[in-house]
């Protein structure tokens, strides 16, 4: 309902402004609709901003038209039936901001948290003059028992005149005063803002909480209760966070709590947000922009550009979900909560500030299947002879500190290749044994896979192709998938089909026990 009141009047103030005005209900035409979305343009809106005002015109139209006390042209019926033809682009997510936002905001909301929580805990004097200490007394006795005091109150100017004789500033003096014993409009935003970046409340949840919304508390958690208007059904809803001092999300609301008890003995409200501000004491959270600005001015928080940074509180849930995406590494059944892993995937998954994380996932992922792929040496019988004649570049080629001689004459040979450097093992301690598989071969750079070797791959082969008929798919998967797919799609391919055709031969005439080790016939 809100919206239309704000709405409407643009209507009647384009119709003015065009001097356009029709002279009764009845009178109003398909243009009058049109003209207005010319007109919403015209003043620079973006088409989902006027997309959004025209559809509210239009649907308080076609409720005056359904109530049949006003008979509308056929023009304008059909005008009616439809919202716009103008191209509707497709709309842009809200984005999270960046970590390093996140942590200015969070810093400096944190900073006047604990400001607040030395300023009620105990509130200095404003001056230490003996003179002017009784009368702040009064004036504070006069507001506990009052609620507040006023810039009329004879206490207040008789401070003021008193401050002004000692060459004293009152410009925020009420505020001053008030703030010793409530929380401020400007003790707000930090509050609202650190909860936000916790929890991921939406900011409308968070201004809308009640002095009840704890409950449940257990192992030093609690439960939040909160409305989300927008979840038509299901708008009451918890969730569970960390109670403890006010850092943590149950801890702050508890001290919110606390501090605006005070208050409460004199607005008696359950709005949790219940403060001093305009002269009086207020509940509920509506202050415009200028304020938020004036907030991150104050802190000097910049945008990743180092440009002075504007806040939407709007995306500090966006923000909240990407710092939990970044923590749980994108593992979907821990970030998915309170959210189905397809809805958390779209929503909060799927934002331009995790883009470059999704990019050097994949790029990783390639990395290392490229690194896999050629991490062990695999030589053909005519890149053999190239070693063979060239020793210099085969010591370049061949893995550190190994001799290519003798790998080539099989001196180092172990089960599925040849080692340049069994006591050297990347997977081991320096000087220590490999402690791979036999068939960790096929993915180490120690090792030089040569065509002499390909018989006991075929046979390893075979026994892989065995052991899928005995060990469930995921069993399989999990021990033989990677070397299976090396052989098959590798290693096999580099030698060519006349030079595997001669291993199997080799392979036929040899009895397998000469290439397999004991552990794998077990």
């Amino acid at each position: 309902m809100v919206v239309y009141v704000r709405t409407l009047p643009l209507f009647f103030a384009y119709m003015t402004e065009t001097e356009d005005m029709p002279d009764a209900p009845e009178l109003l035409q398909a243009c009058h609709v049109d003209g207005f979305e010319a007109w919403l343009a015209a003043k620079g809106k973006s088409t989902i901003h006027l997309l959004f005002i025209l559809t509210k015109i239009i649907v308080a139209l076609r409720e005056v038209a359904s109530e049949g006390a006003v008979t509308f042209s056929e023009q304008l019926r059909d005008r009616l039936a439809y919202a716009t033809l103008r191209p509707i682009p497709p709309s842009h997510p809200r984005d999270a901001y960046s970590p390093y936002i996140a942590r200015q905001l969070r810093d400096a909301a944190r900073a006047d948290i604990m400001g607040i929580v030395q300023r009620l805990r105990d509130p200095k004097p404003m001056n230490s003059h003996s003179g002017l200490l009784a009368m702040e007394k009064e004036v504070h006795a006069h507001i506990e028992a009052k609620g507040i005091v006023r810039h009329t109150d004879p206490k207040y100017h008789v401070l003021n005149d008193a401050r002004r004789v000692h060459g004293l500033s009152s410009e925020r003096l009420c505020h001053q005063l008030h703030e010793r014993h409530y929380l401020t409009s400007h003790d707000v935003i930090p509050l609202i803002v650190f909860l936000a970046l916790e929890t991921g409340l939406e900011p409308e949840c968070c201004k809308t909480l009640t002095v009840d919304c704890l409950r449940n508390p257990a192992n030093g958690t609690v439960e939040i209760a909160y409305v989300k208007r927008r979840a038509r059904g299901a708008e009451h809803k918890t969730l569970r966070v960390r109670d403890g001092g006010p850092r943590t999300a149950g801890g702050l609301i508890r001290h919110v709590i606390a501090w605006t008890a005070a208050a409460r003995k004199h607005r008696p409200n359950d709005c949790l947000w219940l403060y001093y501000g305009l002269g009086g004491l207020k509940s509920g959270v509506n202050y415009p922009h200028h304020r938020i600005d004036a907030w991150t001015a104050q802190h000097d928080i910049r945008d990743d550009d180092g440009r002075p940074f504007h806040l939407a509180l709007s995306r500090l849930r966006k923000t909240h979900k990407a710092l939990w995406y970044l923590k749980t590494e994108g593992h979907m059944t821990r970030f998915a909560v309170g959210h189905t892993k397809e809805v958390a995937a779209r929503h909060y998954a799927n934002l331009p500030a995790l883009l470059p994380l999704h990019e050097s996932t994949i790029a990783d992922a390639f990395t290392e299947a490229v690194t896999s792929a050629s991490s062990s040496i695999v030589l053909t019988p005519e890149e053999e002879q190239t070693w063979r004649s060239d020793p210099v570049a085969a010591l370049e080629a061949a893995p550190a500190g190994c001799d290519p001689t003798s790998l080539l004459d099989g001196k180092q040979d172990i089960w599925l290749a040849s080692c340049g450097g069994f006591f050297s093992s990347p997977y081991a301690d320096p000087g220590s044994p490999c402690s791979q598989p036999f068939w960790g071969c096929l993915e180490c750079p120690n090792a030089v896979i040569t065509a002499r070797k390909l018989p006991a791959i075929l046979s390893f082969l075979a026994f892989l192709e065995d052991q899928r008929l005995s060990l469930s798919a995921s069993h399989w998967a999990a021990k033989f998938a990677t070397a299976h797919a090396r052989i098959t799609m590798q290693i096999l391919p580099a030698f060519g089909s006349a030079t595997v055709e001669e291993a199997r031969r080799v392979l036929a005439s040899e009895p397998v026990s000469n290439y397999m080790p004991p552990e794998a016939l077990q």
